[in-house]
């Protein structure tokens, strides 16, 4: 396990603003995500999270910290940069 893994399969923690948070890409994740993006299916959700949009970053970045355990992730103030590494970290750690 690396020192970024919690424990469950596909969870990770990350650091979001100095503080270490949870995501995970769960099967509810991804259905968040669809609709937040308004997308069908995960070829339509992949093709369109290779170019984000501020708004549809902050969609999939509040999708992943609740499937890792937040009921109500702020993630307005989150750095832009540190939202699109934990948004990566959560599907590397589903692809493993």
């Amino acid at each position: 396990m690396s020192d970024g893994d919690i424990g469950a399969r596909g969870e990770v923690g990350v650091m979001l603003g100095g503080v270490r948070r949870r995501v995970c890409l769960t099967l509810g994740a991804l259905a968040e995500i669809e609709t937040g993006l308004g997308v069908q299916g995960l070829a339509a959700a992949a093709e369109r999270m290779r170019a984000l949009s501020a708004r549809d970053l902050m969609v999939v970045l509040g999708a992943v910290l609740r499937g890792g355990g937040e009921d109500r992730p702020n993630v307005g103030a989150v750095d832009p940069r540190e939202a699109a590494q934990a948004v990566a970290a959560a599907f590397e750690a589903a692809a493993r």
